[in-house]
């Protein structure tokens, strides 16, 4: 009888009793080897995954012979033991760059995320007791706080309750299908010596983590233990007391804002001696396209404006319309500057405003977001392109506009009236601006403004937020204000309404956020702007000069 093939993989991984069997044994005799390698140290994993000279089926042990080309046999289980088990099949290898750390993670950080267990790569992490009890004591309730805590939950149940799960000895974070997570999930099982200062009062939840953090960083010694939360007190706690603590930045699109995509990009002063040589232009009507290539075409992404500004040379100004391996292909702007291609009324007043304009009037683009302090023009322009599109070009059959309910200060209570009649008081912009289009047209007299606003009125729309859930909006152009003040989850949740034809400008100041434990990095307009850079069908601009007046000017430098 021949043998079968020579395995692909090392003799090291079988268990000793695999040299001792017959070249095919029987179903029986591979039941009981599989029941002397469950108790075996070795066999950590079914060695079906490590070995399987048919590639399927039935596991069968290879006959010695077949490895009688490697080291001798009596060495193998040596060799065994330093060798790590095989990885699951299907499991991306978590990039280790040193010892795996021991996470313990506070109340908050599950209730800000609750995928955080399944985001600290090969890493274990640490639940104290306490933690378990504030996230029960939160669960209850519409908040988006409260559903964070019952996400929570329901993760910590699949895991406790995944097939073979040991509390005492680690839940696998991969057993419910996150393959990223290649660490282990532990419980307080037990009371921890507590060494704190007395000085602490031990009945607070904070100081009773601080506690369970201490003890285990004595009995892991010198493995590093580390408290992971968004409390910034706790964490200055932590450090007093001479322990490691880290914030949660998994939630943070951006560390820096300065590293933010800003739409736009200078082409160097020596852009034309680099690459005019090479070089094709060509011309479609009124516009003008250009194949580059060389160097800078590798920092360039789709939809994004390039613009070259010298003395004494002719400016450019296009969008990268097109990335073809090295070469990519730029297309000159309409100058929305000039009266005679005014938006409703409105000209644009510096660069950036006109590469804005260029993206709000493109009916290709589906997706577009407008950042820049107070005073740039952002609402403006877009109510003077959707109605524009609405009602000269009839693209799309009205304007949606909604915003973040976030107060400045204190709130004023519950309002009055349907949802329209509720939304007018934060819709305070809308009327701003739709008062200074309406002066626009100067020759129809007074009657004819007013027919004109109340035609307007007719084709723009108020919605609230809290009532997006499930729809689907068609042909519609949509504007959300104030987006700075959205988290991630809430920004996905508006941008997936869009139905076919429709329209999504999202415009804010980062500068300006009101949500609280919401930052630059963190905002829902920060992560859109990052994940959608580069897609055919979106654009972005950061609006760099206010045009309001030159006291709000001064202001937004100054103070």
């Amino acid at each position: 009888m021949p043998l079968p093939p020579a395995p692909t993989k090392r003799a090291a991984l079988l268990p000793p009793e695999a040299y001792d069997a017959p070249a095919r044994s029987s179903h029986k005799a591979a039941r009981k080897s599989e029941a002397a390698g469950a108790e075996n140290p070795l066999a950590e994993r079914p060695q079906a995954e490590d070995f399987d000279p048919r590639g399927g089926g039935e596991r069968e042990t290879a006959h010695p012979v077949a490895f009688q080309d490697e080291a001798p046999v009596a060495e193998r289980p040596q060799q065994a033991r330093k060798r790590p088990a095989a990885e699951p099949a299907g499991r991306r290898k978590p990039k280790t760059t040193g010892p795996t750390k021991l996470f313990v993670l506070d109340t908050n950080v599950l209730m800000h995320d609750p995928m955080c267990l399944f985001r600290f790569e090969e890493h274990d992490i640490f639940l104290p007791m306490i933690v378990l009890e504030e996230l029960d004591g939160h669960k209850k309730g519409t908040t988006e706080v409260a559903r964070n805590a019952r996400q929570a939950s329901r993760s910590l149940d699949a895991l406790a309750g995944a097939q073979g799960a040991d509390i005492s000895a680690g839940l696998k974070l991969e057993s419910t299908g996150h393959t990223e997570a290649g660490g282990n999930l532990f419980f307080q099982t037990q009371a921890l010596a507590n060494h704190l200062p007395p000085s602490l009062p031990q009945g607070k939840a904070d100081n009773q983590i601080l506690g369970v953090v201490q003890a285990l960083r004595e009995q892991h010694s010198p493995r590093d233990v580390v408290l992971v939360s968004k409390d910034i007190n706790m964490r200055v706690k932590a450090r007093a007391l001479g322990l490691a603590t880290e914030d949660y930045r998994n939630d943070k699109t951006l560390d820096d804002l300065e590293l933010m995509y800003s739409g736009a990009l200078a082409l160097p002063p020596d852009f034309w001696a680099k690459h005019g040589k090479t070089v094709e232009s060509w011309q479609s009507g009124q516009t003008t396209f250009y194949r580059v290539t060389g160097p800078i075409v590798p920092s360039l992404m789709i939809n994004q404006f390039v613009y070259f500004e010298a003395p004494g040379e002719p400016s450019l100004y296009a969008r990268v319309t097109e990335i073809r391996g090295k070469t990519a292909v730029l297309r000159t702007l309409k100058d929305y500057g000039h009266l005679k291609n005014a938006v409703w009324g409105v000209t644009t007043r510096n660069r950036e405003q006109n590469f804005a304009m260029n993206l709000l009037m493109d009916p290709e683009v589906d997706f577009v977001t407008l950042t820049g302090t107070a005073g740039t023009g952002k609402t403006l322009m877009a109510l003077a392109a959707g109605l524009t599109q609405v009602l000269d070009d009839r693209r799309y059959t009205e304007i949606i506009m909604t915003r973040a309910t976030v107060s400045v200060g204190e709130d004023i209570g519950f309002l009055p009236g349907t949802e329209e009649e509720k939304m007018g008081p934060w819709m305070g912009a809308l009327d701003d601006n739709l008062e200074v289009l309406a002066k626009t047209d100067t020759g129809a007299g007074e009657w004819g403004r007013a027919a004109t606003n109340e035609l307007i009125r007719s084709r723009i729309k108020i919605k609230s937020m809290n009532f997006m859930r499930g729809r689907t909006f068609l042909n519609k152009y949509v504007i959300l204000d104030e987006a700075q003040n959205l988290t991630p989850k809430q920004m996905k949740t508006l941008i997936t309404r869009a139905g076919p034809g429709t329209k999504i400008i999202c415009m804010g100041n980062l500068a300006q956020i009101d949500t609280p434990y919401l930052t630059e990095g963190s905002s829902g307009l920060t992560f859109a702007v990052d994940k959608f850079k580069g897609w055919p069908h979106s654009g972005h601009i950061t609006l760099a000069r206010g045009e309001r007046s030159r006291l709000a000017d001064f202001a937004s430098e100054v103070l």
